[in-house]
């Protein structure tokens, strides 16, 4: 029998239609494409207000690009309002469930690319990120780069068999932080204190030391892990098996609960929320990388042309600054629910320590980065603890609606 394999692209950049171009050649190098044992199906869910753009900036598919798949769906706003109310009308859900899981934000796009694969049938779903390219880049001694084409789509079905979630792995500028040269107005030891504050499952201080501080901003992909080809399954840490949104495949004739994204209003950490759900669930990392261009830095790699050294993010440049400031205020939306879910026992104290660092470091990040924007961290965070239960609620009912509409139990809400 044939695979009917999903590729879901989540995305509100025009950048998209080259990012396709390029996985679209890579799966017909690999022999993907013309495969009798596997057909390929795009799910694209876009978002029109992300950076001001318009429907056919995504629905516009070159014909030679389109032909290469067996089949193309997209799904804009329109879609999946008229989905929502199909859903209400029929009695599964109730309008306000309803924009739980198809309203605005980042984790309800997501929900919309797993429903409607699940709904077309799909055996297999792989998520993919408009700015994460099929590329690793790995570092020698010496420091000579060598970038290596990644099969990512053949290597998660290769390995996705007996697994019910299979995840790859992330080189590249993996985080929004520009490379930081400390000075006496921020320190190394400053800088610290606001990871410390901010850090998540991705983001922590021995990965932000090892990438920002000594290599530039830059993680380099471990060519052991590609080749020795093999998988690990992903070990429970504080409730959590730890993915991200991205080289995230799903096996859909295997899952027997299938997981939700979430996260609060105006915040990210989507996959942190999901990675709470998945104690029930086998999930396996397998040797892929893709390269992240997390400030779009080197979309010609796209293009072939491979640089010879990868340098730091000017930190003072006004996009990148503001795309800093735009993600540490979405990492402290969402650092108070994931505390309240994993370390309940301890979430008065993770908090308190949290604010006393930021009030600390705050004023030092606003003098070196010349901008008050910083100030709004300090703030959300009180705001997102004041609605922590607020949100702990919306997060269980979230999995309630998606059990609703996936055909699976609901689970219980304490707290």
């Amino acid at each position: 029998m044939r695979l009917n394999v999903g590729i879901a692209f989540v995305t509100g950049r025009k950048h998209f239609q080259n990012v396709l171009r390029s996985y679209v050649n890579n799966w017909l190098e690999q022999g993907l494409i013309g495969d009798m044992r596997v057909r390929l199906h795009l799910f694209v869910v876009y978002d029109t207000t992300y950076s001001n753009t318009v429907a056919s900036d995504y629905r516009n598919i070159p014909k030679d690009v389109s032909a290469l798949v067996d089949s193309v769906n997209f799904f804009g706003g329109s879609a999946l309002a008229e989905e929502r109310q199909k859903l209400t009308r029929e009695g599964l859900i109730d309008d306000w469930e309803g924009d739980l899981l198809f309203g605005e934000g980042y984790a309800k796009k997501r929900n919309a690319a797993l429903y409607f694969a699940l709904k077309k049938g799909m055996d297999r779903l792989l998520f993919i990120d408009d700015d994460e390219y099929p590329l690793a880049v790995v570092k020698s001694s010496s420091g000579r780069l060598a970038w290596m084409g990644q099969s990512i789509l053949d290597t998660h079905l290769n390995f996705g068999g007996s697994a019910d979630i299979t995840h790859g792995y992330h080189c590249g500028y993996i985080s929004p932080i520009p490379k930081i040269d400390f000075d006496d107005v921020l320190s190394e030891r400053d800088f610290r204190s606001f990871i410390e504050a901010t850090s998540n499952d991705i983001i922590t201080w021995e990965s932000v030391k090892n990438t920002v501080i000594r290599n530039n901003g830059v993680t380099y992909a471990d060519s052991s892990i590609i080749e020795r080809s093999k998988s690990s399954e992903v070990a429970e840490v504080m409730g959590m098996k730890f993915i991200s949104g991205a080289n995230l495949c799903f096996n859909l004739e295997r899952i027997k609960k299938l997981p939700v994204f979430y996260n609060p209003p105006g915040a990210r950490g989507e996959d942190a929320f999901m990675s709470t759900t998945l104690s029930e669930h086998k999930v396996v990392k397998v040797p892929c990388y893709t390269f992240h261009d997390a400030f779009l830095e080197y979309r010609n790699l796209l293009t072939g042309v491979l640089p010879t050294r990868l340098t730091g993010v000017n930190a003072r440049s006004a996009p990148v600054r503001q795309r800093f400031v735009r993600a540490a205020i979405g990492w402290i939306r969402y650092k108070p629910l994931l505390v309240y879910i994993t370390q309940p026992e301890n979430y008065d104290h993770v908090i308190g320590d949290m604010q006393r660092k930021l009030e600390h470091v705050i004023p030092k990040l606003c003098a070196y980065f010349d901008t008050n924007q910083f100030e709004q961290i300090g703030s959300e965070l009180i705001r997102y603890d004041r609605n922590v239960r607020r949100h702990y609620k919306a997060f269980q009912a979230t999995r309630n609606a998606w059990a609703k509409v996936t055909g699976t139990r609901e689970v219980s809400v304490s707290r």
